[in-house]
């Protein structure tokens, strides 16, 4: 970074378009990130700086920083006519130099703001922006952005998803805080997640946080990469390592609220700005956080130029939207008097809702391909259904409900499971409402919920083999897949985000069979299209019995539109069962292609032998039959052998 030069010149004005101010008073200015904040500038007075701010009941606001022994007023900005912006130009200005807004707030308070558009602040517990430039990366992955252009979405492809939170996955070494940086990623965890077989990538929230608690869903600077692990420049290069890789990118986002902290956007100039007044409607009960006030146009161009920036700049291929239920509903997680009716009357946020279907179209027109998915909890309706349906217009929606039912279930010792069965068979009900992705996520494995596998009963053989049955099942249930880092290789203890994975559990067998397994079930999504092409269509999927909850056994098909199936077997008890008896439709050999109590995964290695002949006899209606070996706590697929 550039050493610290003291500018001698005042603050100089600026001009700031009349087209960019009507188009953010309009709320759609798409590039409003590179109106306001602090951008590189050649002036009358040589190069320097411009700044830009948005704070329309400020008395006054100037730039302070080491350069003006953070002096406020002595670099004073200047009111952009009406339109409640303040601009001004500082020549000698520097790369890398720290700076903040200093507001005299309406009620004539004087307080230090960071810039709400900075591009890259300083590491914590410091909050002060750095000027910083948009333009220092050159990209290698025009390949991979042309083909998810002309692809368009995901709907019909193979998608498996590995959730990372970057402050954990490893360490350089023993010591916290010696995080691997994103080059550092780009070396390690990109030829760790193509190995495995993923497809995606998804990182939790990356945008500058000030706590490490928070994970990043407390975020101070919207578009500033946090810089606990590098610059916006070795943020773009993971991005870039990752396309050349073959892989996506999907970054956790949160638009659902915001710290409360003095420095950030919370009252920014004296009044309710980015979020409400009034509580009711303007803070979270839960998270002692602000609300964004989704009805006020700028407050919207702010967080419709966020999402856009990152998809732009950083070359990302979907967003993930954190508690979309806390920003549908007024009455979430508020008692009778704590929030206010919409003007129906009703609890539904209606601003909300307008802002994320305005969002989803928006993204989709500007970036074909890009992938816009909701964590909604709820029943809402529609969720991943177009706008012009009535939808909210997203591309998946997390299904929730199939995560907490199948966990449930597999807590269950097994000789309860048959009563339990249900759990199993209702995620069917409705797994083809939405484009689903089945999410087993960071907050499955944490604050005392315990890992994947120690969620599992029985002792450790039995445990290890209900994780590669839970993941077996997963795999082929229809709908997209996420699993927390972590999970493919069996940790015993809860993830800590103090705390690197414990790798060294990779260098024994049956960790290593966890892992083989999850590479194999990743190529198989891919290379079976009866896995992924109808995901979310009830044509791609048929029961063949869901009725036999006395052995905790059940069967369906996976279907592709070529007409190939995959038949998938679960034995949810650790009791091996012979001669199990199950109906089909094509007659001749059907080939064993998967067993996850294979010897290779660290199973027992029962089986059948490659695979069984179809005997002719009507079965519950199905011409023909096999005669199948269920391994204990396990799943088998078979296709049929091409005639």
């Amino acid at each position: 970074m550039s050493a610290t030069v003291k500018p001698k010149t005042p603050c100089l004005p600026v001009a700031i378009g009349e087209l960019d101010i009507y188009l953010f008073g309009q709320g759609k200015h798409w590039d409003l990130y590179r109106v306001l904040g602090a951008h590189p500038h050649d002036g009358e007075k040589g190069p320097g700086y411009r700044f830009a701010v948005w704070a329309p009941n400020a008395r006054s606001v100037s730039v302070v920083g080491d350069f003006n022994d953070w002096t406020p007023g002595l670099h004073a900005l200047y009111p952009v006519a009406a339109s409640g912006v303040w601009a001004g130009y500082i020549p000698g200005f520097v790369h890398g130099e720290l700076y903040k807004f200093s507001v005299v707030q309406k009620n004539g308070a004087t307080v230090e703001k960071t810039d709400p558009f900075a591009l890259y602040a300083e590491m914590r517990p410091g909050v002060a922006a750095r000027a910083w430039s948009l333009d220092d990366y050159v990209w290698n992955d025009a390949a991979w952005m042309s083909a998810r252009q002309d692809n368009g979405l995901l709907l019909a492809d193979a998608v498996s998803i590995y959730e990372v939170h970057a402050g954990s996955w490893r360490w350089k070494t023993k010591d916290y805080g010696s995080f691997f940086s994103y080059r550092d990623m780009a070396e390690h965890l990109v030829p760790y997640v193509r190995d495995l077989g993923f497809t995606h990538i998804e990182f939790m929230p990356l945008a500058e946080h000030p706590l490490d608690e928070s994970w990043g869903y407390q975020t101070g600077h919207y578009f500033a990469p946090t810089s606990r692990f590098g610059t916006p420049e070795d943020l773009r290069a993971l991005v870039d390592a990752c396309h050349q890789a073959g892989i996506g990118v999907i970054l956790d986002w949160v638009p659902g609220h915001f710290p409360k902290d003095s420095w950030c956007l919370g009252r920014f100039d004296g009044t309710g700005l980015y979020e409400h007044e009034d509580p009711r409607q303007g803070e979270h009960p839960d998270w002692g956080t602000y609300v964004f006030n989704y009805g006020r146009h700028e407050v919207r161009n702010f967080l419709f130029a966020n999402a856009l920036y990152w998809f732009k700049e950083f070359h990302i291929d979907g967003i993930r939207i954190d508690a979309v239920a806390s920003m549908l509903y007024l009455d979430y997680s508020r008692k009778e008097g704590e929030w206010i009716p919409n003007k129906y009357g009703g609890k539904e946020n209606i601003d909300a809702i307008e802002f994320l279907r305005d969002l989803n179209v928006v993204v989709h027109d500007h970036f074909p391909g890009a992938a816009m998915i909701a964590e909604e909890s709820t029943s809402w309706a529609g969720v991943s259904r177009p706008v012009y349906t009535g939808g909210l217009g997203f591309s998946f929606k997390w299904n929730m409900g199939w995560m907490n039912d199948t966990l449930d279930y597999f807590a269950k010792d097994p000789v309860f499971r048959s009563y339990h069965q249900n759990q199993l068979t209702f995620s069917m009900l409705y797994a083809f409402h939405e484009n689903f992705i089945l999410p087993l996520s960071h907050d499955e494995v944490t604050h005392g919920k315990g890992a994947l596998i120690s969620k599992m009963p029985g002792d450790q053989w039995q445990q290890m083999a209900n994780l590669r049955l839970f993941l077996s099942y997963m795999w082929a249930h229809p709908g997209k897949k996420l699993i927390f880092m972590g999970c493919e290789f069996g940790q015993w203890k809860e993830w800590n985000s103090h705390e690197p994975l414990d790798w060294v559990l990779t260098e024994f067998p049956a960790h290593q069979g966890a892992m083989a397994l999850t590479r194999a079930l990743n190529a198989l999504q891919k290379a079976w299209p009866a896995m992924h092409a109808r995901d979310n269509d009830w044509t791609g999927f048929e029961w063949v019995d869901l009725s036999d909850y006395a052995s905790s056994v059940i069967t369906f098909l996976r279907k592709a539109p070529d007409g190939s199936q995959i038949l998938w077997a679960f034995n949810f008890t650790p009791v091996a069962r012979e001669d199990y008896t199950v109906g089909c439709r094509v007659p001749g050999f059907w080939k064993e292609i998967f067993n996850s109590d294979s010897a290779y995964f660290g199973g027992t290695d029962a089986g059948n032998d490659g695979g069984v002949m179809a005997k002719p006899a009507s079965i519950g209606g199905w011409p023909h039959y096999l005669s199948l070996t269920l391994p204990p706590l396990a799943a088998v697929a078979f296709t049929p052998e091409q005639r």
